[in-house]
């Protein structure tokens, strides 16, 4: 009613009564026809709620439209937000395995670091056998991720003082060798015979570490390492073989009644070989084993009376002749400086002494050399460990 009076204000009234003028409409039911007045007023009402819903939708319309505009730019904007979130996902992704790689190739070069160091310093203290410092060659060093190659150059000084070492030990290994084996030769011996070959169980022959021995360890092991475990091998191998080697005075006094080669036979005149020394002394003078051995003959034996053969394996042996008593039995150990029999003049003898023989492959050799000894040979035949090779080493706090 209120929009009618309005309209009636503004002076519209007149000319929307001529547009809606007053109807009559004719409805047929189906049954009668019936006649409907439709004054101007109703149809001015009806217009203007037509209006109304018309301006109401349009403006839903445009409420509408402008929702989905916005709608849709905060799709766009969440898609871009999950875009970069990827994104930094697969960075973070990216930044966690190369700290994991970083972490993981530092950790497995600090490990080789420390496994140089117990080996060298178990090389030059001569701790271990072989095979346990064979087991303990360090690998050699993988192929380093370039992800992780600053943290593993801040070892390069260590790693280059740990092989500076190696060379310095293996130099000490190889000069004693040459010592050793100089020594060996004096005494008319081949070192090579004392590396090689076993016999009566003394020894053992010469086994070096090389990247085609049947190892789990030897081929992955670093080559400086290595070379240096073959150095010590080599030097290991003659010290053990020297253990073989008479060095020790048979008897206390070692002054000469006879010594080696051709004499004046004592009993028929007369040249004739006299294959060791005589060694005089009271009756019942000890006599002791002059290197580690196995006893193989005793008891009386032709010209020698009461004699005692001592094994001492690479083909060495001793005997000790004119025996008054014996004192070990065939096939017993016996080591360097045990007693084994007492002196005497039985057999082919013209007074109380020892007759003392070194042999070779069978072969008498003069004995002397042997019994006036070496240092460095006596040395070695008194350790019961293993080689050391000698020298300082510097531990991780640099004493």
């Amino acid at each position: 009613m209120g929009g009618v009076v309005e309209l009636g204000r503004l002076g519209l009234l007149p000319r929307l009564r001529q547009m809606f003028r007053s109807r009559d409409v004719f409805v047929h039911d189906g049954a009668a026809m019936r006649r409907v007045h439709i004054s101007s007023r109703n149809q001015i009402v009806a217009a203007s709620c037509a209006a109304a819903l018309t301006l109401v939708s349009g403006v839903g319309l445009i409420q509408f439209a402008v929702g989905a505009g916005e709608m849709s730019n905060g799709i766009a904007t969440f898609a871009s937000r999950q875009q970069e979130l990827s994104a930094m996902e697969t960075k973070l992704a990216a930044l966690q395995t190369k700290v994991t790689t970083i972490k993981t190739t530092a950790q497995t070069h600090v490990a080789r670091l420390e496994a140089r160091q117990a080996f060298l310093a178990a090389m030059i203290k001569g701790e271990g056998s072989a095979g346990q410092l064979g087991a303990m060659l360090p690998a050699k060093s993988d192929k380093v991720d370039p992800a992780a190659a600053d943290v593993v150059a801040m070892f390069d000084s260590i790693d280059a003082q740990q092989v500076a070492m190696a060379g310095e030990v293996r130099r000490a290994a190889e000069a004693k060798y040459r010592t050793a084996a100089y020594a060996v030769a004096k005494l008319g011996i081949s070192p090579d015979r004392l590396r090689s070959g076993s016999m009566s169980g003394v020894g053992g022959p010469y086994e070096p570490i090389t990247p085609d021995a049947k190892s789990t360890v030897a081929p992955k092991a670093d080559p400086q390492f290595r070379a240096l475990f073959n150095s010590w091998r080599q030097l290991d191998q003659l010290n053990k073989g020297i253990v073989a080697i008479p060095s020790q005075r048979p008897v206390t006094n070692t002054t000469l009644t006879s010594g080696f080669g051709v004499r004046s036979d004592p009993f028929r005149g007369g040249r004739a070989m006299h294959a060791g020394v005589d060694i005089p002394g009271p009756y019942g003078t000890p006599i002791y084993a002059t290197a580690d051995a196995v006893v193989g003959r005793t008891g009386w034996i032709g010209g020698y009376g009461n004699l005692v053969e001592l094994e001492h394996g690479k083909g060495i042996q001793t005997r000790y002749g004119h025996l008054s008593s014996i004192v070990v039995a065939p096939g017993t150990r016996v080591k360097r400086g045990q007693l084994i029999a007492l002196m005497g003049s039985t057999g082919r003898s013209t007074g109380n002494h020892l007759h003392y023989e070194v042999r070779i492959d069978g072969r008498a050799v003069n004995p002397m050399p042997f019994i006036q000894g070496n240092d460095y040979l006596a040395s070695m035949q008194s350790r019961t460990t293993g080689t050391a090779v000698g020298g300082p080493i510097t531990t991780k706090d640099g004493k």
